[in-house]
């Protein structure tokens, strides 16, 4: 009779098996890479979107603060007959002002992106006129054009993000700073566009931005003027042509920043593996 403990425990072939199966899942794993063209999305509908953004909430403010709270927006300094609000009014009340900030903090980043692609856009095209003095003007104008727009882009933020109700004294400077910045890009814009035109073809909207240029100075005018006339003489409907003047002056500038689709219109935004790795 033979002893039990003499009697030998079967082989662990389960565990085994398992091991081999955990080994071959291992070999199976694959690294990814991701190599080749990952994005892609045209120049024309980022530019649009960042235009959109801006302007959709406009007309959403305006429309629902004329429906919803016509005697908050419609408010005066001298308390007189007012039709039309200013931008500051419909995009400065609840909940108005949070939909308005949104969509201006979603279209500030393509805002930079295009003025980083204008500034490359200058330096190429200017890099092909011969005169050193034309080409050294055209160099200083594009970089104008590249800080100014940064300018303009920090004056809109803070203007945004600074309502007249909160603080009048700030925002009211920081949109006198908006205003300026917006001409003078305009007008470096414009005038860089066509300089240099003995050796280069001009930029294709050129004409337009000059047609711009001249209807956002009409509408400054018109804004100080009326806004003098509310404010010292307290006339009726002085700020309803000054709230006209001003959204004028915004819509110039939204076309003026939505061009970039004629002057780059077949260009894209890719993302993609380089073919080439760093060497340490």
């Amino acid at each position: 009779m033979v002893n039990d403990a003499q009697i030998e425990p079967p082989p662990s072939t389960n565990v085994d098996n398992r091991a081999n199966n955990t080994i071959n899942v291992n070999r199976t794993i694959k690294i990814l890479e991701f190599k080749g063209l990952l994005w892609t999305c045209a120049l024309r509908e980022i530019c649009l979107t960042a235009l959109w953004l801006p302007l959709g909430a406009l007309v959403f403010c305006y429309v629902t603060a004329s429906i919803f709270q016509a005697d908050d927006i419609h408010e005066t300094h001298c308390r007189v007959y007012n039709v039309v609000p200013s931008i500051s009014a419909i995009t400065g009340i609840s909940p108005q002002r949070y939909i308005w900030r949104i969509c201006i903090a979603y279209h500030l980043g393509p805002r930079l992106l295009i003025g980083s692609l204008y500034y490359n856009y200058h330096k190429e095209r200017t890099s092909y006129i011969t005169e050193e003095k034309t080409r050294v003007l055209a160099n200083k104008l594009g970089d104008a054009c590249y800080w100014l727009n940064l300018l303009e882009l920090f004056a809109l933020t803070g203007v945004t993000y600074v309502s007249n109700r909160e603080n009048y004294f700030v925002h009211e400077k920081i949109f006198i700073l908006f205003m300026v910045a917006a001409l003078l890009h305009m007008l470096c814009r414009a005038r860089v566009g066509c300089i240099g035109s003995d050796a280069v073809e001009p930029v294709k909207t050129n004409k337009l931005v000059w047609i711009l240029f001249y209807v956002a100075i009409a509408a400054t005018i018109g804004l100080i003027v009326f806004f003098l006339r509310h404010r010292l003489l307290c006339r009726p409907l002085a700020f309803t042509w000054f709230s006209v003047c001003e959204y004028i002056l915004a819509t110039t500038n939204m076309a003026f920043h939505a061009v970039v689709v004629r002057d780059l219109p077949l260009h894209e935004i890719q993302v993609i593996y380089p073919t080439r790795q760093k060497v340490n």
